[in-house]
């Protein structure tokens, strides 16, 4: 992709990119003008922001966070000193998580939120991955809800929207997503990607939902990457800093 950026005299360096691509630019009368398909166009003049010859661009930030770039910190929340939040996606050197712009909560001025995992992390190396037993009959006649019976009742602490998982000599692949729990059954929708029928007598294990999860994220450093949807980024939004709370993570 192809930016036109801007050089800052005041801070000797180009603090923007802009998605517009013009034929030709010029500065005159303090006004900024550009050429497009033939057609002048004159900027900042217009009271939608990031709306360029007719077309509505988002906005981003990218930036990175690594205090003490020597020490592996496990990051926990990020925080906005901003007009607005924003969907946030951080990724690091040891794995990632994303901040939807409604998870957000302002507090005394700022906005603050709790870093999520993704929906699609597979990593399984976690204490909410817990075991349920080995299973007695299963009944896959519809895929989309087959019912695994169990001679006990299964944890309580086990939830609809769960991932049920099976064991192998390979490791755990997922059976699908829990979508019901009742007495000594579990209903499995086993269609989702990646999914799979399970065979009676195979161990069952069932990991809680990732969103849902907010133990933050590991590395030596985090990158995130700000955005805001288009029918946001038309409206005056200003972002002053961008802070995280987080420790030292001790393997």
């Amino acid at each position: 992709m192809a930016y036109t950026l801007t050089y800052s005299e005041s801070a000797k360096g180009w603090p923007s990119f802009y998605s517009f691509e013009p034929e030709m630019m010029i500065g005159m009368n303090n006004y900024f003008y550009s050429f497009k398909g033939g057609a002048l166009y004159r900027h900042n003049t217009g009271s939608d922001r990031n709306n360029f010859y007719g077309d509505q661009y988002k906005s981003t930030i990218r930036g990175v966070i690594n205090d003490e770039p020597s020490t592996i910190k496990t990051f926990k929340t990020i925080s906005l000193e901003s007009t607005a939040p924003w969907n946030c996606t951080l990724t690091s050197d040891l794995g990632s998580g994303f901040i939807d712009r409604e998870w957000f909560s302002l507090k005394e001025g700022d906005y603050y939120a709790h870093i999520r995992r993704n929906e699609d992390d597979g990593v399984l190396e976690m204490r909410s991955l817990q075991g349920i037993g080995s299973s007695i009959d299963v009944n896959s006649s519809d895929p989309s809800a087959v019912v695994v019976t169990f001679s006990f009742k299964p944890d309580s602490m086990i939830s609809v929207g769960d991932k049920m998982h099976r064991q192998t000599p390979g490791g755990l692949p997922l059976v699908g997503s829990i979508t019901a729990i009742s007495g000594r059954t579990i209903t499995v929708d086993t269609t989702v990607s990646g999914g799979s029928i399970p065979a009676v007598g195979v161990f069952l294990a069932y990991i809680k939902n990732n969103v849902a999860e907010s133990y933050g994220t590991t590395g030596y450093y985090m990158q995130y990457d700000l955005e805001l949807p288009e029918d946001v980024s038309s409206v005056f939004t200003e972002i002053y800093g961008i802070g995280s709370s987080l420790f030292k993570s001790y393997p």
